[in-house]
């Protein structure tokens, strides 16, 4: 696979938001018709998928977790490899990130660890400049998963969709989820029209401030837009899992509603 190399790094080139590369992509991977959704038809194997373009360091990689698979063991892979998408044909990708696609090539990925991508988990990852392989689940800590990562080239994401994890969703994090969709908020146009620079950040979507609450865990890390989007979607608290039964502004939830209160 040598020969599928890049070697000429463009550090000028705009930052489009990350999609999967629609033709690099493991034989039991169906794609959406927006390249952002990745499903694994059968099997547990042959799930790779590649980003379409390569990734900077320290650039996180957001990805939800849209389907869990109790009946296989092991689950999502994911990492960096110099392996240009673009020049890979998918009948040439092997059935595992790990081990043969690590061994075979220029790709640095490892698991996951155990119950830290389950079914509406977000997950980010990341590569330093010095190397070393990142990652983190939720609002959990960040840890280590390799440190070994060659820089001074290109680096595509790899993912492989494995085992346990049936399907998974890129995410944009300038523009909040992938695709964009602005959910219903019965109570949404009452919010303030500018936020507050001092504000907390969402900690899905990273651009709006957080402003809601989820009921009745009383976590109050999103911004409105992301809190009804994972309330339409899962009714998990992304942060403990707990269900949630409504959304509502911040300031809206009186204490004694709050579990632990």
């Amino acid at each position: 696979m040598g020969a599928q190399l890049c070697s000429e790094p463009n550090a000028m080139e705009p930052r489009e938001a990350l999609r999967f590369h629609d033709k690099a992509k493991g034989a039991q991977v169906r794609l959406d018709a927006q390249g952002c959704r990745a499903s694994r038809c059968a099997t547990f194997h042959d799930g790779i998928v590649f980003s379409q373009r390569p990734v900077r360091p320290s650039e996180r990689v957001v990805l939800r977790v849209l389907q869990h698979e109790d009946r296989w063991c092991g689950g999502l892979r994911v990492g960096f490899t110099r392996l240009d998408p673009e020049r890979l044909s998918a009948a040439s990708l092997p059935p595992f990130v790990c081990p043969d696609l690590v061994e075979q090539s220029p790709t640095w990925a490892a698991v996951l660890p155990e119950g830290s991508a389950l079914a509406g988990d977000l997950v980010r990852f990341w590569v330093d400049p010095r190397g070393r392989l990142f990652a983190k689940t939720n609002e959990g800590p960040g840890f280590l998963l390799r440190k070994d990562v060659l820089m001074g080239a290109p680096l595509w994401a790899v993912m492989d969709v494995y085992g346990t994890t049936k399907a998974i969703e890129l995410l944009d994090p300038t523009a909040g989820w992938c695709p964009a969709a602005k959910p219903e908020a019965p109570w949404e146009e009452a919010l303030p029209e500018h936020e507050d620079a001092t504000a907390e950040e969402c900690a899905i979507c990273f651009h709006h401030a957080a402003n809601t609450c989820l009921v009745p865990c009383g976590h109050t890390h999103f911004c409105s837009h992301c809190a009804w989007r994972v309330f339409r979607d899962t009714a998990k608290c992304p942060v403990c899992r707990w269900h949630i039964r409504e959304v509502v502004p911040a300031r809206a939830l009186p204490a004694r509603d709050r579990i632990g209160s």
